[in-house]
C-alpha cells in the first residue's frame, strides 16, 4: 500500500488485511514508518453519530519511501498492490514506481496489478503516462502485458484526522463504515485477487461518472454552500433544509443524465443519492466545508465534477438548474481563494477559462443569474426559488 494516509490505512490497508494479507505500507513520513513497524497494527474507528466502534488492523510493516532500494524490493515481491499518496504527490513516486517494477521483472514475478486510487479523471491513463515516460519502447511493450493499472471509485469518506480524532495515538483513522470498493474489472492482468468488499465492474467508466458526478458534484455543492451560510462542517450545511434541496436535487439532475447514458436503472441512482445525503449528515466525522471545497479550481474544471455534470446532463437532455447554483457559489469561492475581484467579468472568465464553457453554453447565462444574487447577499432559500422556477420554467417550454 503506497501511502500511509486517510485512504492507505483508513480504507485500502485495512481491506488488504482483512483478506489475509500482510501489508506493507510504503510511507516517507518518518514517524509513521516507525510506528508501523514496532507495532505491526493500527486502530480503525468506525464512527456514526450513534458512537463508535474501534477494530485493530493488524498484520501490517512499513518501509519508508525515501529508501528506494527496499520501496524497490517490496514492489517486486509483492501480490497486489494500491497507491494513494495524492494527485500531487504521484509524479513523485513515480520513480520507485518503475525501479520496483523494474526489479520485479528482473526476479521473473507474475504480473502485478496497482490500484490505483487517486481522486483524478481516467487516472489510470495519468499513471501509465507518468509510467511510460520512464521506460524505454521495449520496456513499455512488457509493461503493457505484465502491469494492469486498476482504476477505483473511493466511497469512503475519511475526513483530516484531528488531535481529537487521534486521543492521542497518532495512528488512529476515524472513518465511516461504507466500505465499497468497485474496481475496473477489465483493467487486470492475470488472475483477479479475492479483496474483502472489493467489487470488480465492467464496464467500469459508469462506476467512475456515478463517484464523480453525484458523490463528489453532491458534496462539493454541499461544501460551497455552506459555506455561503457560515457553517463549519458538512453535516452543518446538509443539515440546512434550503442546501439539503437543492443538493439533492442537483444529485438528482446528475442521475437523470446517467440513467440516461449508461442505460442503467434510475430507482438505484435515486437510492444512491438517499444513501449519499444520510452519510453527508454524519456529524462524527466533523469533515468541513473548507476541506470538502478545497481547490476549487480543479473542481470547477471542464471535466470534473461541477461543470462535467453540467455538460453531461445538457447532453442527455436534462435541464443542470440545480447543479448551476453549486457552480455559482463554486465560483465565488474561486475568486475569493484566488484574490480576484468579485464582479461579473471575473465570475464570466471563471466560467470560460476554468470549467472551459463555450460563450454560446446554455450554463453559462443560468451560472450568472445565480452569482448575481450570491454577490447581493441573497438567501440559499431565494437560490433555491430561482432554481425551482428556472427548473419549472424549462420544463413548461418542453411541455
Amino acid at each position: 500500500m503506497y501511502g500511509c494516509g486517510n485512504i492507505g490505512r483508513g480504507f485500502i490497508g485495512a481491506l488488504f488485511s482483512g483478506s489475509g494479507y500482510v501489508v506493507t505500507f510504503i510511507e516517507v513520513v518518518d514517524s509513521l514508518v516507525d510506528s508501523i513497524r514496532l507495532r505491526g497494527s493500527y486502530p480503525l474507528r468506525f464512527v456514526s453519530e450513534e458512537g463508535f466502534e474501534d477494530v485493530t488492523v493488524g498484520n501490517v510493516t512499513a518501509v519508508n519511501g525515501k529508501d528506494t532500494a527496499e520501496t524497490a524490493d517490496a514492489i517486486a515481491r509483492c501480490d497486489i498492490m494500491a497507491v494513494a499518496v495524492g494527485v500531487r504527490n504521484f509524479p513523485l513516486v513515480v520513480p520507485n514506481l518503475v525501479e520496483g517494477i523494474r526489479r520485479r521483472w528482473a526476479l521473473g514475478g507474475s504480473p502485478l496489478n496497482i490500484i490505483i486510487c487517486e481522486n483524478i479523471n481516467d487516472a489510470n491513463a495519468y499513471a501509465e503516462r507518468l509510467i511510460k515516460e520512464c521506460l524505454s519502447n521495449e520496456e513499455c511493450a512488457l509493461f503493457d502485458s505484465t502491469v494492469g493499472l486498476v482504476e477505483t471509485s473511493i466511497g469512503r469518506m475519511v475526513p483530516v484526522q484531528t488531535d481529537e480524532m487521534k486521543e492521542g495515538d497518532p495512528l488512529r483513522v476515524c472513518v465511516e463504515r461504507y466500505g465499497f470498493l468497485p474496481v475496473d474489472k477489465a483493467a487486470f492482468k492475470g488472475r483477479i485477487p479475492q479483496i474483502k468488499d472489493m467489487v470488480p465492474y465492467e464496464p467500469f467508466d459508469y462506476f467512475v461518472k456515478r463517484k464523480l458526478f453525484i458523490h463528489n458534484m453532491g458534496h462539493a455543492v454541499t461544501a460551497y454552500l455552506g459555506g455561503l451560510i457560515g457553517a463549519d462542517f458538512i453535516s452543518e450545511a446538509i443539515d440546512d433544509p434550503q442546501v439539503r434541496i437543492i443538493v439533492q436535487n442537483a444529485m438528482l439532475e446528475s442521475a437523470q443524465a446517467l440513467s440516461r447514458h449508461y442505460g442503467e436503472p434510475l430507482d438505484a441512482l435515486v437510492q444512491h443519492i438517499t444513501d449519499l445525503l444520510r452519510r453527508f449528515s454524519n456529524s462524527a466525522l466533523k469533515d468541513t466545508c473548507a476541506r470538502v471545497g478545497g481547490d476549487p479550481g480543479r473542481k470547477l474544471s471542464p471535466s470534473d465534477r461541477l461543470a462535467g455534470a453540467s455538460k453531461m446532463a445538457v447532453g442527455e437532455g436534462v435541464f443542470p438548474a440545480y447543479i448551476s447554483v453549486g457552480i455559482a457559489a463554486g465560483v465565488k469561492r474561486f475568486l475569493d481563494e484566488s484574490g480576484r475581484p468579485q464582479d461579473p467579468d471575473e465570475a464570466i472568465s471563471v466560467l470560460t477559462e476554468v470549467c472551459g464553457f463555450a460563450e454560446d453554453d446554455s450554463v453559462p447565462e443560468l451560472v450568472m443569474r445565480y452569482y448575481g444574487m450570491i454577490a447581493v447577499g441573497c438567501s440559499i432559500a431565494d437560490l433555491r426559488r430561482a432554481a425551482d422556477k428556472a427548473k419549472s420554467a424549462r420544463m413548461n417550454d418542453i411541455i
